[in-house]
C-alpha cells in the first residue's frame, strides 16, 4: 500500500482512468468524501461501483467541531462531489 500523500499523488499521476485511482486506495488508504450539502466524510474505502456508490469503513464526520463516528456507511454516488486521498 502507499503510505504518504506524495506516493498516492504519484500513483494518481501515472494512472489513466478514474476508477483505477479508486482501485489504488481500495481496502486500506483513508479517503475524504465531499458530499452535496457541504458534508464531508472520512473513512477507508472498501468498495464502489460504476455509479460511484461507495462503501466506507471506519467512517467519521465532523459536525460543529466535533468528530462523530459513523462506522460502516454506504454513500449514494449521486451525492458525491469528489473523493480525495486523506493524510492520517
Amino acid at each position: 500500500m502507499y503510505g504518504t500523500l506524495e506516493e498516492v499523488l504519484k500513483v494518481i499521476a501515472m494512472t489513466k482512468r478514474p476508477l483505477e485511482i479508486l482501485d489504488q486506495v481500495l481496502n486500506g488508504q483513508p479517503v475524504i468524501i465531499s458530499l452535496k450539502g457541504g458534508r464531508e466524510i472520512r473513512g477507508v474505502l472498501q468498495g464502489y461501483d460504476v455509479h460511484l456508490n461507495l462503501v466506507l469503513d471506519r467512517a467519521e464526520e465532523e459536525i460543529d467541531g466535533a468528530t462523530e463516528k459513523r462506522g460502516t456507511l454506504i454513500v449514494r454516488g449521486d451525492n458525491v462531489i469528489y473523493i480525495s486521498p486523506s493524510v492520517e
